[in-house]
């Protein structure tokens, strides 16, 4: 049933690219293509952090607020004549603290998640305006601007990031006993507890790396925009949550993947860059995202439900054979 939907979300993307390119024919082209791929780069990168999270149970909406304050902070040491790599090092470091300081009130002060990173969230972007005391940094050195501006092969750097993190997380969450243990956390806490999993310190962990991917994310987007300011990455929490949410991960936890996540920022991207190109308002383009957003979570609830009903009835026959 899971492949199933993994196959209905593919082919509700690839059925969405065909309408859009049967009403625009630019749609197809090799350059627009790619610009939907480093568009949806940013998003994929935080998304990886969200998928995580949300696959112990929790969520993060202070990715935005940290992404802010991480690049912010990065900027103003480059600034001041730090060397690029030290500033980066700072930054990352930045957003680990931050996730850390957010897994540490989830696991072991029992904060609920939406609290503690929605808290989290307020005081990194607090902090950004303060350190760069309502100013605009612009201008930064080509070596750091390469990770947004430059190719390889054609294929721009936010894109090959974004794939390498792709990978080394796929193999995190589907080949190590901490993805095994990040999955059966969302399942069941309680079990895991009782199974002698160390939950705190991998819900720890989880949001540590939710923070550093935040850090990374503003690192890319600072050196693509050029300009580093407290504003930026504002929607990111929640475009992050409505791209893993449409790619099949359940917010309850325990369920989903890293390639659901990846067709979810597809999804969303191809929305917006069709929108765009066929000239309609943005107005309408939260609306259309809206909805997009409430059917594949109804089409969501409703195959769990399903699944639910038909492993229900596979007990009772069960039961019954064992009785007969």
């Amino acid at each position: 049933m899971k492949r199933i939907d993994a196959l209905l979300r593919f082919g509700f993307l690839i059925l969405l690219s065909l309408i859009i390119l049967s009403m625009n024919p630019n749609f197809g082209k090799v350059g627009n293509l790619i610009n939907i791929l480093r568009q949806g780069s940013l998003l994929y990168i935080l998304g990886i952090g969200m998928t995580i999270v949300i696959l112990t149970g929790g969520i993060d909406l202070s990715n935005g607020g940290v992404l802010a304050l991480s690049s912010c902070v990065a900027a103003i040491a480059m600034e001041k004549g730090v060397p690029i790599i030290i500033a980066v090092v700072i930054s990352l470091a930045i957003g680990m603290a931050c996730g850390a300081a957010n897994g540490i009130m989830v696991a072991y002060t029992n904060i609920p998640p939406f609290i503690a990173t929605f808290a989290m969230s307020y005081l990194a972007r607090g902090l950004a305006y303060i350190f760069l005391h309502g100013r605009i940094i612009h201008g930064f050195e080509e070596s750091f601007r390469s990770i947004a501006i430059e190719s390889i092969f054609g294929i721009p750097m936010p894109v090959v990031l974004s794939i390498l993190l792709l990978f080394i997380f796929y193999l995190m969450l589907e080949h190590t006993p901490f993805g095994m243990n990040i999955y059966a956390i969302g399942s069941n806490i309680e079990s895991c507890r009782l199974a002698g999993i160390k939950t705190k310190k991998t819900i720890v962990m989880v949001y540590l790396l939710s923070g550093l991917l935040s850090a990374f994310a503003g690192l890319v987007y600072t050196a693509r925009l050029n300009t580093a300011e407290p504003v930026i990455g504002a929607s990111f929490p929640l475009d992050a949550i409505a791209a893993v949410v449409i790619g099949g991960t359940s917010l309850a936890g325990g369920e989903g993947s890293l390639f659901g996540t990846v067709i979810g920022v597809l999804i969303l991207t191809i929305i917006i860059n069709g929108m765009n190109m066929m000239g309609i308002s943005s107005l309408w383009q939260q609306f259309v995202t809206g909805s997009i957003i409430l059917i594949m979570i109804t089409i969501q609830t409703y195959s769990k439900n399903v699944r639910l009903k038909n492993i229900s009835i596979f007990k009772k026959g069960f039961r019954k054979s064992l009785n007969s």
